[in-house]
């Protein structure tokens, strides 16, 4: 054979060693991420989940890809969603919120689900307890909405002469803790009104109400749906002078009065990790549902100087923050 040719056949092989270790080479894994909001005010959201795919040594791009499923607030799309994440054979779905882990449980029984939710995962159905959760799902548990009486608690004594107070819920979901914050309510002596609001329009229409209901204060009720309005929400009360509590540091952060809650970036991080562990093979069965240790009290002083509001010392000591 001549060398022209040898060095030919030998080049032809090579291409196709190469060819056919890369046809040997694992897909990289696609992991479904199937959240309630929309994209631009939920960066947040999404940077802290992708640190915690990191820590498992996941990088979007390089050895994991990521589908994003948007419900742009609608959660009569989420079912719809959760199926098409099925349907493109994803790895694992990370489900943001009970309404699309409850899709995602539907949609599929064999692929693992990891969730964040505020509420009881247990009393919802989605697993069978926190520690064994059984099944394809396991995630994180915030207990945000077991905080809402503790809240309006806090912003009584912040402004004690405020007697009737607003719960602002959305609509669309069952909101069963409801009973929980009137009865805080009644036990200080306080009115409370339910405004709904489930669109973005309907949430300007009830702090329109507020002036009607001659209301002093407001709890924003924890529902996905508000944490993807943060900056209409704090905007809102700034612009109608209303004093609010809300249930996360980010809240206080854009300009909120005050906030008490768990961290959400670290309940979403946690995701991440969870993710990376279920694609390094640990089953979503044998991971214990994380819930917090730790809750953040958050007061913003310059907002409270704007609305008149002195915080006292004593507050302020009690806060694991304060904004000045």
């Amino acid at each position: 054979m001549k060398r022209r040719e040898f060095i030919a056949v030998l080049g032809g092989t090579t291409v196709a060693w190469a060819l056919a270790a890369r046809a040997q080479q694992p897909a990289m894994p696609v992991v479904g991420f199937l959240h309630f909001g929309s994209p631009g005010p939920s960066a947040y959201q999404v940077a802290a989940f992708v640190l915690g795919l990191n820590d498992g040594g996941y990088v979007e791009g390089q050895n994991v890809a990521l589908e994003y499923r948007w419900a742009e607030g609608r959660y009569d799309r989420l079912p719809a969603l959760a199926a098409d994440l099925v349907g493109r054979k994803v790895n694992v779905i990370a489900a943001f919120g009970p309404q699309c882990a409850s899709a995602a449980k539907n949609a599929t029984s064999t692929i693992p689900i990891v969730f964040n939710v505020g509420t009881d995962p247990v009393g919802d159905g989605l697993i069978a307890s926190l520690a064994r959760p059984g099944g394809n799902l396991t995630g994180t548990s915030i207990l945000a909405v077991e905080l809402i009486p503790k809240r309006l608690e806090w912003l009584s004594e912040l402004v004690p002469q405020a007697r009737v107070f607003a719960l602002l819920v959305n609509p669309n979901n069952a909101n069963p803790w409801i009973g929980n914050v009137q009865e805080a309510a009644r036990s200080k002596g306080l009115q409370l009104q339910i405004l709904k609001a489930g669109t973005k329009d309907e949430i300007d229409a009830a702090f329109v109400s507020l002036v009607n209901l001659h209301a002093n204060a407001l709890v924003i009720g924890d529902d996905p749906f508000f944490v993807g309005r943060i900056e209409q929400i704090v905007a809102l009360a700034s612009h109608y002078a209303i004093p609010a509590t809300y249930q996360f540091r980010e809240f206080a952060a854009a300009g909120g009065l005050m906030s008490y809650g768990p961290s959400l970036t670290t309940a979403l991080r946690q995701v991440g990790v969870y993710v990376g562990r279920i694609l390094k093979g640990a089953k979503p069965a044998d991971l214990p549902v994380q819930q917090p240790t730790k809750f953040e009290f958050v007061i913003n002083l310059k907002t409270a100087k704007a609305l008149g509001i002195t915080v006292p010392y004593s507050m302020q000591l009690l806060a694991d923050e304060v904004i000045e």
